[in-house]
């Protein structure tokens, strides 16, 4: 170090010091799996510790008995999003946690969520425009048809139609096999 408080390299010469020459990334996104209905008691531990969580809400109508009440649900049940750099330590603490079933990740390992799709979830919640979760339906899933005169027919989607928000589902009939041209709204996930 020189009297003027910059580091020198192997060289002798002046640079600036390390904290100030690397520019620390902030960390990843994870996804944490709750048990069902636990992902608040899986917030409230998580903030607790310290660390940064987003647990996206949607405000749904509830019927009940003798009135209708407004309730804050999460967007995706079982779900929700952990701001951390996970070593080893972060990681074991979160797994552990009571209600956590495991973060989402590829053969075991966590896998990190772009800040993109974060920074989307946000700006749609922070929108004034509604919303409401919807289904993943990709090509290749077993879907049941919900209306028209194919209602209750289970299919499987061939291919999807984005311009015009369709889906082009084959159906088995008589051993043999249909395609059938529907609205999004109009088939549901089939398990």
């Amino acid at each position: 170090m020189s009297r003027d408080g910059l580091c020198l390299n192997r060289r002798g010469s002046r640079g600036e010091g390390l904290a100030q020459g690397l520019a620390v990334a902030p960390p990843p996104w994870y996804v944490i799996h709750t048990r069902s209905r636990h992902e608040d008691k899986v917030e409230f531990s998580l903030l607790h510790k310290g660390l940064e969580i987003f647990l996206p809400r949607i405000t749904v109508r509830s019927r009940r008995q003798d009135r209708r009440i407004y309730l804050e649900v999460p967007l995706f049940p079982g779900y929700l999003f952990v701001h951390s750099d996970l070593e080893s330590r972060a990681y074991y603490e979160i797994i552990r946690l009571p209600g956590v079933v495991r973060l989402l990740g590829i053969n075991g390992r966590p896998s990190p969520v772009p800040l993109e799709k974060i920074e989307s979830i946000k700006t749609i919640l922070a929108s004034d425009r509604p919303y409401s979760p919807w289904n993943y339906l990709g090509q290749g899933k077993q879907v049941r048809i919900l209306e028209g005169p194919l209602a209750g027919v289970i299919g499987i989607i061939l291919k999807r139609r984005e311009k015009k928000r369709r889906l082009v589902v084959a159906v088995e009939l008589f051993q043999r096999s249909v395609a059938v041209e529907l609205e999004d709204e109009a088939v549901a996930p089939y398990s």
